[in-house]
């Protein structure tokens, strides 16, 4: 019912959006000059049905989980993941997406080492997927005495939020472990085993979680992460037995140094999509969370 609901609520949507393009099919060149703004916002409409138009995929409705790891470049690679962190939150603020950080391990000194986030809102994974791969980041190093220029690469996985009802796995094969949260979360962090891991036995595919208050709780987020995981593994051995994998026969596989996009703020400013082309010269503006045109152009893409 939530299903139909919702695509109820897009068909209404569409119907408007064809009834505001029949009226100004009507008008003449000087009365649509006249409206700009209202056509403008139109054509930002019918934009975003016609992207909507292009998830196909199974999952694509679907919330996600997505997972930052700081990569190659010390403290500064943990300071670009905790940047990526941030765009993200502000790309969901932007969209109307829920963003809630699950688990974290912070940077030694600054920014993050490793970052689980639960996003929710319809075709949060269709929009989101085409940001899995390496990000790479040139910048003077604000760590460094000499501002030296440096280069820091962080890892993105994006992974659908899957129903249990999708994956048949058996009580038996999970293991679960039980320990102290760490960080913020309540007065129960540090003296109550809330945070849960779950261990996939066959496959030794494992999550965690350690934000909420709750033993159940936690409990609830490292299955659901868990499905995920396995879900992504099914996925790969789909492709594997298809194409042998193609990310390991052909250049631009997931690995450090095969950057999907690179973000240059010395000595000029660009982000630069290596997969579209797509090439912006404004990244305070990108890292604020405006990457529409990078997604739009991967989802047109991938088609």
């Amino acid at each position: 019912m939530g299903e139909l609901g919702v695509l109820q609520s897009e068909l209404s949507e569409w119907q408007e959006l064809a009834k505001q393009a029949e009226e100004f099919s009507a008008l003449n060149a000087e009365q649509i000059t006249a409206r700009t703004a209202e056509a403008e916002k139109l054509l930002k409409q019918f934009q975003t049905f016609k992207i909507k138009s292009l998830f196909t995929g199974k999952y694509d409705a679907s919330d996600v989980w997505l997972q930052i790891y700081a990569g190659a470049g010390g403290v500064d690679a943990q300071d670009w993941a905790g940047m990526l962190l941030r765009m993200y939150q502000r790309y969901a603020e932007r969209n109307n997406l829920s963003f809630k950080i699950t688990t974290e391990s912070l940077g030694e000194q600054k920014g993050i080492k490793t970052a689980v986030v639960e996003i929710k809102g319809r075709y949060a994974f269709g929009y989101l997927k085409g940001e899995a791969g390496v990000h790479r980041l040139v910048r003077l190093s604000p760590f460094s005495a000499k501002s030296l220029r440096h280069t820091s690469f962080a890892l993105v996985e994006i992974l659908p939020i899957i129903h249990p009802d999708d994956l048949q796995i058996s009580p038996s094969d999970l293991k679960f472990e039980l320990s102290r949260s760490s960080g913020p979360g309540g007065q129960n962090v540090n003296k109550l085993e809330t945070a849960v891991r779950v261990v996939h036995l066959p496959t030794g595919i494992s999550a965690a979680a350690q934000s909420e208050r709750s033993q159940g709780q936690n409990k609830e987020q490292a299955i659901a992460m868990l499905y995920a995981r396995l879900w992504q593994r099914l996925q790969a051995e789909h492709l594997e037995e298809i194409s042998q994998l193609k990310t390991k026969t052909e250049p631009g596989g997931v690995e450090w140094g095969s950057q999907i996009r690179s973000y240059v703020l010395h000595p000029y400013k660009q982000v630069k999509d290596h997969r579209t082309g797509v090439e912006l010269h404004n990244p305070d503006t990108v890292l604020d969370g405006d990457l529409a045109e990078f997604i739009e152009a991967e989802i047109g893409q991938s088609v």
